[in-house]
């Protein structure tokens, strides 16, 4: 009896022993993301990365009774990632190269919202909101992860005309805001003619947007930054992605040359000279129905039109690890649009007329950098850039055998020098010194009758800038204050201009938010004429002079409280901004004031709000701007305030998506209220050519809306072969809408009113197979 019971109880535990092992087999794996919360609750610390460093990875939970210290232990040997403990409360997770982020600095800058509207997007207690594409879900009518869209769906960020080369930030104008692609000034952002980034989707792997309490580092814009970085950490391993939509084919390299030098490689090229698709002739019709080049259409009897339009962008990006303290990176790229336009029409005297058309718009750019670990706690960097954007038009007649051409340039060499100092476990300091020699040509020639012009402005801007990042020892607290120092060699003139950023965290889920900056601009495009550059890219770059063009300045202070607790964040930011000293040129009037220049400033004052809640496969969230943008211009108005130009007062998005297993869906809606144009008076001149007009932005358009649709499914195609498929609709119910009203006097003196219209339905197809 005795050695029954024996071999029961002896065949239960063994029972009980591989059951407890089955069950931990079975044990599922946890995103370490959440495993890593936990673990701050638990022992009182913080870990400190960057979001692309644990994305997609998940591992078996960790036993509960392990210190701290072993816990560290085995999250390096588990994820193959580097745990360093940095102080009793500080713990940086960083790639196992030592120079895996030379100009971040880990222990200060940490993630306060990780899915702030969705996955890849994630708020800093700095203020800046970080992008990481290869992270995204999707968002609504995007299946690409075009960079300069996916900032516009962030409180405050909208583009009024649709362009993503014409982003309005806090009702600032696009020549005001700073783009940044690995260190080089981009003064052309677009593809056809702005409605597509002209960065390759696939390569960007961190967008960093700062709308607010901008680093010292970056200077000469008054509106927002927006810096592109990408890949810049070494892997071995050899990567390939080939793939297309509607309008253009790309490709993607990544290739391990040695142990310590890689290259990636990337090319896009549009096939619409060959193949014209739904998407192509809808964007067509979005930019050219109103240009200049088919103005001749509307009194002219057309006979033939040949058009031909490409883009293409190439990069290059060389990486060399020179070992485990220095590296070494350089990049090349280069963006091109190219337009021909030729046409013969019969005009209303019977007489036979042919135009040949041609526009380019280029811009090539190169950088150098070094960085140097010099001990644990110091950092230095160098980098040297280069940026040069042409845009030139020629028209000929050959009719007449009149011709005009028209040419905008700029050039741009830039030289910094950047330290940081790990002064304690709490404090750091970051500093450095900017020189940047920009110089911008605009020449103009006529024949018959004969005519030349030629201008060319230089400006050397000499820059220091400091700043120190302090974490209290409660870690609820972080600031940041730092101020630039620029002086204008030709100007002669020197600007300080503070900015500081403080966050604070109250009662587990609350945060206050406090940002401010004085910044300055010293160049800025501007419209002399509407019909410029055929009316497609009217806008030409011009530097401060210091009298008829000033140098711009802005302030701007900010107080922002959000509450993020169980996947529902709710965010309330209130704002004023100031800028001065702006040109009525560069506001693009075409009312009364379209000829006439005057120095003046507009100010805007605003609410974001944001709401985003998200439950198993789905996220939703809702965004709202009200603003209140006025000009006062010196002379313009009789110095009395008008809407601005860009005076949107309500803006709101809703979205919602959802991802499960291999396929994600976006379905979001937008609206804003109706932008202000000047309308005309009932009284008219019929014999004067100029139009008699009422107050300036005294009517408002009507609303704004449009629904967005996007899917995208991956799936495996055999073993280290993954594909993705794509599909998209832009204004899915093809609603009209009017984004903006201008008026022109034909020859027998009637007032004509004229309405560009927004992008009509466009869809888009995209494949991608990655090796």
């Amino acid at each position: 009896m005795n050695k029954k019971l024996k071999l029961l109880g002896f065949l239960f535990l063994m029972f009980s022993m591989c059951n407890l092992t089955y069950g931990q087999v079975q044990q599922e794996e946890k995103a370490l993301v959440q495993i890593l919360l936990e673990l701050e609750k638990k022992h009182h610390i913080k870990f400190s990365f960057e979001t692309k460093l644990i994305e997609g990875i998940s591992i078996l939970p960790l036993a509960s009774n392990l210190s701290l210290e072993e816990t560290i232990n085995q999250l390096n040997l588990v994820t193959k990632l580097n745990f360093k403990t940095l102080s009793n409360r500080f713990i940086a997770i960083s790639t196992k190269n030592k120079l895996s982020n030379p100009n971040s600095i880990q222990q200060l800058n940490e993630v306060i919202i990780s899915n702030y509207l969705t996955k890849g997007i994630s708020k800093i207690n700095n203020g800046t909101i970080k992008a990481t594409p290869k992270a995204f879900d999707i968002l609504p009518g995007l299946i690409e992860p075009d960079v300069l869209q996916i900032v516009q769906s962030l409180p405050g960020i909208i583009s009024v005309d649709e362009r993503v080369s014409n982003i309005n930030v806090r009702g600032g104008t696009n020549d005001q805001n700073l783009i940044i692609y690995e260190g080089i000034r981009m003064y052309q952002s677009g593809h056809f003619f702005g409605l597509i980034s002209a960065f390759n989707p696939y390569l960007a792997e961190d967008i960093t947007i700062s709308k607010n309490g901008t680093s010292a580092r970056f200077g000469n814009a008054v509106s927002s930054t927006i810096a592109i970085k990408n890949r810049d950490q070494l892997d071995q391993k050899n990567s390939v992605s080939i793939g297309g939509n509607l309008l253009s084919i790309d490709g993607f390299a990544k290739v391990a040359l040695t142990e310590k030098t890689e290259i990636q490689v990337s090319a896009r090229r549009s096939y619409t000279d060959v193949l014209v698709t739904e998407t192509y002739d809808a964007y067509f019709n979005r930019i050219f129905r109103d240009s200049e080049l088919n103005e001749s259409n509307t009194t002219n009897t057309q006979l033939a039109l040949d058009e031909r339009f490409i883009f293409y962008d190439f990069n290059a990006k060389f990486l060399y690890d020179i070992n485990d303290t220095s590296k070494f990176r350089l990049n090349l790229l280069t963006i091109s649009n190219h337009l021909d336009y030729n046409q013969a029409f019969i005009t209303s005297e019977h007489t036979l007329q042919e135009t040949r058309s041609e526009l380019n718009q280029e811009s090539q750019g190169a950088s150098a950098n070094y960085y140097k670990l010099v001990n644990s706690n110091l950092k230095l960097s160098t980098q040297v850039y280069y940026s040069h954007y042409d845009l030139d038009a020629t028209n000929k007649n050959t009719s007449n055998n009149t011709t005009l051409q028209q040419e905008n340039k700029v050039e741009d060499f830039g030289l910094r020098l950047d330290i940081t100092k790990t002064v304690n476990d709490d404090l750091n300091f970051n500093g450095g010194y900017q020189f940047n020699d920009v110089s911008v040509t605009y020449s103009e020639d006529v024949t018959n009758p004969n005519y030349t012009s030629l201008n060319k402005e230089i400006i050397r801007t000499h820059s220091l800038f400091g700043e120190i990042e302090w974490y209290s020892p409660t870690q609820h607290t972080h600031i940041r204050l730092g101020s630039r120092i620029n002086y204008f060699s030709k100007l002669s003139d020197f600007l300080i201009e503070p900015r500081f950023s403080i966050n604070y965290k109250f009662l587990d889920y609350f945060r206050l938010e406090v940002l401010g900056e004085l910044k300055s601009q010293s160049i800025t495009q501007i419209i002399d004429l509407q019909q410029d550059f055929f009316g497609i890219e009217k806008r030409r770059w011009q530097l401060a002079n210091g009298n008829d063009v000033p140098l711009i300045t802005s302030e701007q202070l900010s107080l922002g409280l959000s509450y993020n607790q169980n996947n529902l964040l709710i965010s309330l930011e209130g704002y004023y901004k100031s800028v001065n000293d702006i040109t009525a040129k560069s506001q693009g009037f075409q009312n009364q004031f379209q000829f006439t220049n005057d120095i003046g400033n507009y100010s805007v004052k605003g609410l974001d709000f944001l709401i985003n809640k998200r439950f198993n496969e789905f996220s939703t969230w809702l965004g709202y701007t009200w603003s209140k943008n006025d000009y006062t211009f010196n002379t313009l108005n009789a110095n009395e305030s008008f809407p601005n130009t860009l005076d949107i007062r309500h803006v709101a998005n809703a979205s919602i998506t959802y991802n499960i297993d291999h396929l994600k869906i976006g379905l979001g809606l937008n609206w804003h209220s109706g932008r202000p144009y000047t309308s005309v008076s009932d009284i008219q001149d019929s014999s004067n050519s100029n139009i008699a007009y009422n107050s300036p932005n005294n009517a408002r358009l009507n609303d704004y809306f449009r629904t967005d649709i996007s899917a995208i499914y991956d799936f495996s195609i055999s073993e280290g072969i993954d594909a993705e498929l794509g599909a998209s609709v832009w204004n899915l119910f093809n609603q009209s809408n009017t984004i903006n009203r201008y008026y022109s006097k034909n020859s027998d003196g009637e007032v004509k009113e004229v309405n560009n219209q927004s992008l009509q339905l466009t869809p888009n197809l995209s494949f991608r197979i990655n090796f």
